[in-house]
């Protein structure tokens, strides 16, 4: 047993041993470290050397650049005008769709209203009679202009009809 015991402790030590040279290995290597930031050089001095590097580079991509001749440059142009033309008229479509569909939405609700009040007018007893005989003659002035406008019509397809008669005969 006593030897079982000497080796154990034997073991023991050589664990310790090695634990204490990872440690001593750890500081050297923080150690180094240290002294690797001291060996860069200043921000001023990285920079400078960024910003050559960086134009360099730029220099030498520019020299790839392959530019098209005259003539692909203005069947490109043209290309780009037409599609323009064409999303421009789509758009304006679109436009003056959607400003109708308000236009009507409107129109419908102020007819609404206007069916609204014409309801409480003719409900409402209490209201002032002297007015009545302005909007009696206004209404009256409608009335003959649609009656003016519908003989109008009736003349000029009257007129319409002759000519074509007239035509027909010749």
């Amino acid at each position: 047993m006593a030897d079982k015991e000497k080796k154990v402790t034997q073991d023991s030590k050589v664990d310790k041993a090695t634990t204490d040279e990872s440690k001593a290995a750890e500081k050297v290597a923080k150690a180094a470290k240290g002294n690797k930031k001291s060996d860069k050089p200043n921000f001023f001095a990285r920079a400078g050397k960024t910003t050559k590097k960086f134009f360099k580079d730029f220099k030498g991509e520019t020299k790839k650049i392959v530019w098209p001749d005259a003539k692909t440059v203005l069947k490109n142009t043209g290309i780009v005008l037409i599609v323009v033309a064409i999303v421009t008229l789509v758009v304006l479509a679109i436009d003056s769709g959607l400003s109708a569909g308000v236009k009507g939405l409107k129109n419908l609700a102020l007819g609404e209203e206007t069916t609204v009040e014409e309801t409480t007018d003719a409900h409402d007893h209490d209201h002032d009679h002297e007015g009545d005989e302005a909007e009696e003659t206004t209404e009256a002035k409608n009335d003959s202009e649609e009656v003016t406008t519908a003989a109008d019509a009736e003349e000029t397809t009257a007129e319409d009809k002759a000519e074509t008669t007239a035509e027909a005969e010749e």
